[in-house]
């Protein structure tokens, strides 16, 4: 994991026209350290950091970067993190238990009509035919971790199938691209700004969407210790707020495409400070578009969606049958729908 800081003075003044109020004196210069991944899903973040809404919120933001859910869930745990946003995973729901941590908010959604997270057949697979999800029967399965929002879209989309998959933990997202890329794991599921970037690459298969299995699929959620939910509420809600404003911001550019043309281009290049940076402007532009998920406004979240996950958990003895959304939720910070 890396880290990532900046004070963005020129964006306070961008952030200036929107907010209320420009800062509040007991955050004035709050540190606070947010965790992420360097996905496309995360720009909520990422624009909010830039354009200065965290700034203006009195807060004083660096980002630490993680290959995979469950290790951000412990640092949050562990207080190396202070707000973070990914998938639930079996890690956070038993680090809720424990009194660790809070889900607060909603971020990226599976939405009707809009492109989402792809289901992939290494090359070698689809050659032997898996050229459907109708396929995976026998099949190998990529996953982070047991727990991991891998193992749950794999679990939920084989048991629709009636098909049996060999579950593979490899850890990484690199490891499984390089597992899927060789033919060591038959099939993946992830967000398409990797998914297509992969397949245009000739690299994998596309053989479903996730949404056809989880149609409002709530894939990520924002989160935080249950210290910062219970004691620190103005802290928390300034968090939210500037959250909150990077996904409009995000949404109108490159989901809805309100915003205009330039102001897609603006968002794009924003992004690709911490998306595909490694790579040319030119090379990333078109994976981070198509990247471009829901964001949910003002941090909502699909309850129903967060329950039929905790289930799948407690069906598969991965966390206890004790727990329930109240363990998991504080409700009293953003929508519940």
């Amino acid at each position: 994991m890396t880290n990532f800081s900046r004070r963005g003075a020129l964006g306070l003044f961008s952030g200036a026209a929107v907010l209320p109020m420009l800062a509040r004196p007991a955050l004035a210069n709050t540190k606070l350290t947010v965790g992420a991944l360097r996905f496309t899903s995360h720009a909520a973040s990422f624009v909010a950091f830039e354009r200065g809404y965290f700034d203006a919120e009195g807060l004083d933001v660096e980002f630490k970067f993680f290959q995979a859910a469950q290790p951000m869930a412990v640092a949050i745990a562990s207080g190396d993190a202070d707000y973070a946003v990914t998938a639930i995973s079996g890690g956070l729901v038993s680090l809720a238990e424990k009194g660790a941590a809070k889900v607060i908010g909603g971020a990226l959604s599976e939405e009707p009509g809009i492109d989402g997270q792809k289901i992939l057949a290494s090359n070698a697979a689809f050659d032997a035919g898996l050229t459907s999800p109708k396929m995976l029967d026998g099949k190998s399965y990529a996953i982070s971790q047991a727990g991991s929002s891998f193992h749950y879209m794999g679990s939920k989309i084989s048991a629709a199938e009636g098909a049996t998959v060999n579950f593979k933990p490899l850890q990484k997202v690199g490891a499984i691209i390089g597992a899927l890329k060789s033919g060591q794991v038959d099939a993946w599921s992830i967000v398409p700004h990797i998914a297509k970037a992969l397949a245009g690459g000739g690299a994998v298969k596309i053989i479903g969407n996730v949404s056809d299995y989880l149609p409002n699929y709530q894939v990520t959620t924002v989160f935080t210790s249950a210290n910062n939910a219970a004691k620190e509420r103005a802290q928390t809600e300034a968090f939210l707020r500037a959250f909150s404003k990077g996904a409009d911001d995000f949404n109108a550019a490159l989901v809805d495409k309100t915003a205009g043309d330039q102001a897609a281009t603006d968002m794009v290049k924003l992004i690709h400070k911490y998306v595909y940076a490694d790579k040319p402007y030119e090379k990333a532009e078109k994976s981070i578009r198509n990247g471009a998920m829901r964001i949910n406004k003002n941090a909502s979240l699909n309850m129903e969606s967060v329950n039929d996950q905790l289930n799948w958990f407690k069906s598969e003895k991965l966390v206890k049958d004790s727990i329930t959304s109240d363990t998991l939720v504080d409700p009293s910070y953003a929508e519940m729908t």
